[in-house]
């Protein structure tokens, strides 16, 4: 009986729901319903009102956002006879019922995600699980693997319980027997390198006959080898903190049927949009929306995917699945999508537990970003995760939302394009008047708007996401259509990490963004050509000439985006506070370390000894490792020293005598997983909507101006040659 009227209940509400979205209304009372609506969504946020009226908010907004559909599908289509109208009208109809339905799926994963797990320091039961520790490596340099395996080897976690491998596809059989005489001596100097590595480090070294299915297959081979209950897998550029798996192994006692613990990818250095824009240290990273938000989100349906590193994985369950899955070049996603399909469970903790590098320069972020959406392109193609046997509904609902995301450059490009198709050539792909717009549209957007910052808050600001689309839109789209004509074609490449841009320049790959802001600005001219030609449809060109301004608004801030900024490194110093010991010569000051990098250390000195003490020259740091109650001692190279009220700020580099100093450096910057999760709260404030658009308008109009500049510099200077590292990353 009671299940009767739940479903009257819901009857009746979609009824409601249908009469709402369908009734005819004046375009007074649709901009008056409007402004009730966001209103009462205002007022709920202020309020800071969550659990059910979050749902109440996001259902008003939903109803909006439905009837902007049923008049957009009823009243605003071209005729189809007219197909010079109707075809890229239709274009653009679709590109908008795209984004609705992700909107929907969106809802559906993220209106009420789980919230954040808090961890566990230590197992439940005496009997700690045997843990083999993969770091699968191809290309990465001695350093970046030195620190690396330095973190995983000083987890905080019995030694007998616990192996790390380095399986290492840059020095396998193949490479090293290969033709080129250059290819085969590479490899065979890095063979002996790194195998050396591992004997000093304590980490045992693995490579294979030849280099067959990316990484999916070096993971396989490390299986093959190894025999541990459960496998953590580190990206070579991420280093663990020391309870990563205290805070990850617990959890699969208590599930018999676990096969993941996936934690975020926190990363030390900001990625090219974020660098170019100086954001990094006020405004959360991008991949915050997906790690703070959707993955809590998947969890709550059990449909958090293991995302390539960062991860603890049941070897009985790989096993069952014949391993990491292969056939895309994204194995991470294919593989928990497999594991899902056949009953097992994953699990999302929300805690910063590594630290990792991003793309340094612009063509490296494009070029990763191109295989994540080649490979999810796969995974929907091969695997089509909407019938994929095996899954709950829920499941297929969120593998479908991860998957189709990647379709995003057909409809930002339809988005781009349209407004020109009436601006330049008088076609109306959009029938309606400027108040019909305005009554619809424009409120469509602004309540759009206002549900994603419901959805994500202090994760993404407003307007982020539009502007991280476009900027990859451009170079994706081609990338997107050559995976959906031959789904074998793609092959997986790796991201550089370790380039560096001495000097400020334009990206190589920046030119298809300055002609299309160029176009878009020959639009504005066309805009005021129209409104003073054809003053009778002054109206629908304004609004059209607004939506084409809002384009190049976005366009103008791209323009930064590809303007790189100089850096001597990809590093970046991040603060600490560890009391220590500077010696100099024969003496010893006390002293506390301000921030840490890869590469060096800032000391700051107490007491009145003149600066000529510390001239540039060997110094040691005395401190206490994390993972020792003895102190230990560094070598450093005093590179600059600056007075300060109560002492000294000396800058200093390490000096690496042995592979076991890298032990030291790790715990300087990875042993503290508290660090990261300070400092991503730091970033986390939400602006609001109105502010936060203001606060884009001004970063686009400044973005332009320096872009502009550097395409200035850039035409009446020399042309330079490109690095190595700027060269390898455009050929990857």
């Amino acid at each position: 009986m009671l299940k009767i009227l739940f479903a009257i209940a819901w009857l009746l509400a979609a009824a409601l729901a249908l009469l709402v979205i369908t009734l005819p209304i004046s375009l007074q009372a649709q901009l008056v319903a409007v402004a009730l609506v966001l209103g009462v969504m205002m007022l709920l946020k202020v309020l800071k009102l969550g659990g059910t009226w979050r749902l109440i908010a996001l259902a008003l907004g939903t109803t909006i956002v439905l009837r902007y559909v049923y008049w957009r599908t009823t009243s605003t289509l071209p005729p189809v006879n007219q197909l010079e109208n109707f075809i890229p009208g239709f274009l653009l109809y679709l590109a908008e019922m795209y984004s609705v339905f992700m909107l929907a799926l969106s809802l559906f994963v993220v209106a009420a995600p789980l919230p954040p797990r808090s961890g566990r320091d230590t197992p439940h039961s005496d009997r700690l699980p045997s843990v083999d520790v993969f770091v699968p490596s191809y290309n990465e340099d001695y350093t970046l693997l030195a620190n690396t395996l330095a973190a995983a080897l000083k987890m905080n976690y019995p030694s007998d319980r616990m192996k790390v491998w380095l399986l290492d596809d840059g020095a396998t059989s193949q490479k090293r027997s290969a033709e080129h005489a250059g290819t085969a001596q590479a490899a065979e100097k890095r063979h002996v390198i790194l195998k050396q590595l591992c004997l000093d480090l304590g980490a045992t070294y693995l490579t294979r006959e030849r280099n067959e299915h990316a990484k999916a297959g070096n993971l396989n081979n490390g299986m093959l080898h190894s025999d541990a209950e459960l496998i953590a897998v580190f990206d070579a550029d991420h280093a663990p903190a020391r309870d990563f798996l205290l805070q990850t192994v617990s959890y699969f006692e208590q599930d018999p049927r676990l096969f993941l613990v996936q934690t975020p990818h926190f990363f030390i250095n900001p990625d090219p949009v974020e660098r170019n824009l100086s954001t990094f240290e006020k405004m959360p990273s991008e991949n915050e929306m997906f790690y703070g938000i959707i993955q809590r989100g998947l969890d709550k349906w059990n449909a958090a995917f293991f995302c390539g590193s960062a991860a603890v994985l049941r070897r009985e369950a790989l096993d069952e699945a014949g391993g990491f899955s292969g056939v895309s070049i994204t194995e991470d996603c294919e593989t928990a999508l497999d594991l899902h399909s056949r009953g097992w469970n994953s699990l999302y903790v929300d805690i910063p537990l590594i630290a990792g590098l991003q793309p340094a320069t612009f063509a490296s972020f494009i070029q990763q970003r191109s295989r994540w959406a080649q490979g999810m392109m796969q995974i929907m193609l091969f695997r089509f995760p909407l019938f994929k046997r095996g899954l709950s509904f829920p499941q297929r609902l969120c593998y479908m939302s991860s998957t189709l995301f990647w379709l995003f450059p057909f409809p930002r490009t339809m988005f781009l394009v349209a407004p020109l198709f009436y601006l330049f050539f008088g076609l109306e792909i959009f029938n309606a008047s400027g108040g019909e717009f305005l009554a619809y549209t424009s409120t469509y957007i602004i309540v759009n708007l206002m549900m994603q910052n419901y959805l994500y808050g202090s994760f993404r600001w407003p307007w982020i996401s539009e502007l991280y689309e476009y900027v990859q839109t451009v170079h994706l789209l081609p990338a997107v259509v050559s995976v959906l004509i031959n789904p074998r074609r793609p092959t997986f490449n790796v991201t550089a990490k370790d380039e560096s841009i001495l000097t400020s320049r334009l990206s190589e790959i920046s030119l298809p963004f300055f002609v299309i802001f160029f176009v878009l600005l020959l639009g504005v001219a066309a805009t005021v050509w129209r409104v003073i030609n054809e003053p009778a449809q002054a109206d629908l060109t304004l609004v059209v000439g607004g939506w084409n301004v809002l384009n190049l608004l976005i366009a103008g801030c791209a323009l930064g985006v590809v303007s790189e900024r100089g850096a001597r490194s990809s590093s970046r110093r991040i603060g600490v506070a560890r009391r220590c010991e500077l010696l100099v010569g024969d003496q010893a000051f006390p002293a506390t370390i301000n921030d840490v990098s890869v590469g060096g250390a800032r000391v700051q000195v107490f007491g009145d000894s003149p600066l000529q003490t510390f001239k540039n020259g060997p110094a040691t740091l005395r401190f206490q490792p994390h993972s020792s109650e003895e102190t230990a001692t560094l070598s450093l190279q005093i590179r600059n020293c600056q007075k300060e009220s109560d002492g000294a700020s000396i800058g200093c580099s390490y000096i690496v005598h042995a592979a076991t100093d890298h032990f030291l450096i790790a715990d300087l910057i990875f042993a503290n997983s508290e660090q990261w999760r300070s400092f991503q709260l730091s970033r986390r404030r939400n602006p609001g909507l109105i502010r936060g658009t203001g606060w884009f308008i001004g970063l686009c109009f400044y973005q332009t101006s320096r872009g502009l500049s550097y395409l200035a510099r850039r035409a009446m200077g020399p042309k330079k040659s490109a690095s190595p590292a700027q060269k390898r990353a455009v050929t990857q």
